[in-house]
């Protein structure tokens, strides 16, 4: 997982340019919505819609930088995270009528790990010594929110490809806590052990393409495939996933590999989640 250190006047730049981006990609979304009912009026297309529930267990993984003071290179693995899985929602909606569409996908995570031995993190910028190790546990609550207004320029019987344009909005919450196995230079006594948090809140305009490849008997099976990249008060953030999915009468079963990344704008945190999802979707 990864924060970020951020000095004052650099946040208040980096979130002036993420608002005005936001706006626009909100703007954008807004504008398409508001064709889309236009075109439904006039257009013999009915709406339709698409609901999916899904599993996601990502390694988190990153750097971060606790305030001033503290930075950590810990990644969290699903097998370390699942015990202390407090709660935790994924699902995503689309609606459409002839090529117009919106979707939106919402992701919070509330989940914690450990690690021992670890020498992965620094304290006022000076890396732990190699005779020393600690002890670090890292709690994370994590909110992604996707909305996008999309327009499809592909729809055959073999596949379809939509262009997007919107916006992600990140809220992180990141808690450290750590002990020392032994005394490090000043840090004696109480200096042994330690917490700290940090909290990235970062909204950015985003631009991208969603659809899907369709094979097999009816046309029953596919692959799903998303890319968007973006920034804003990120320096750079994308997302990507593929795999292959099932169709049935009353909707679909897939499972993808999906890889999402934050590089922040302040030194060098990051944050990222990358790994396995399972969803079911329901159309009507």
């Amino acid at each position: 997982m990864k924060l970020l250190r951020v000095e004052s006047q650099e946040f208040r730049r980096a979130g002036g340019v993420a608002r005005l981006l936001a706006h626009a990609a909100l703007l954008f979304a807004g504008c398409s919505i508001f064709a889309t009912a236009v075109q439904a009026q006039s257009a013999s297309d009915n709406w339709k819609f698409t609901g999916v529930l899904y599993g996601y267990l990502p390694q988190i993984g990153g750097s971060t930088t606790f305030g001033t003071d503290t930075t950590a290179d810990i990644s969290i693995n699903p097998n370390q995270y699942l015990s202390s899985l407090n709660f935790a929602f994924m699902g995503a909606f689309e609606a459409r009528t002839g090529p117009w569409g919106v979707f939106t996908d919402l992701l919070y995570m509330n989940a914690s790990g450990s690690k021992s031995g670890t020498r992965d993190f620094s304290l006022t910028g000076v890396m732990i010594p190699a005779s020393v190790t600690a002890y670090a546990h890292v709690s994370v609550k994590a909110t992604i929110w996707t909305l996008a207004a999309e327009y499809g320029v592909v729809s055959t019987p073999d596949g379809t490809l939509d262009l997007l344009a919107g916006t992600r909005a990140l809220y992180l919450d990141q808690h450290l806590n750590w002990e020392f196995s032994g005394n490090v230079g000043p840090f004696v006594g109480p200096g042994r052990q330690g917490s700290s948090e940090s909290n990235p809140h970062n909204w950015d305009a985003i631009i991208g393409a969603k659809g899907r490849w369709q094979f097999g008997d009816g046309h029953s099976w596919f692959v799903p495939y998303y890319v968007d990249i973006g920034t804003g008060a990120s320096r750079f953030t994308w997302q990507t996933y593929a795999g292959i999915g099932y169709a049935f009468s009353w909707g679909e079963v897939i499972g993808v590999w999906r890889y999402l990344d934050y590089q922040f704008s302040s030194n060098s945190s990051s944050f990222s989640l990358n790994g396995p999802a399972i969803g079911v979707a329901f159309r009507w």
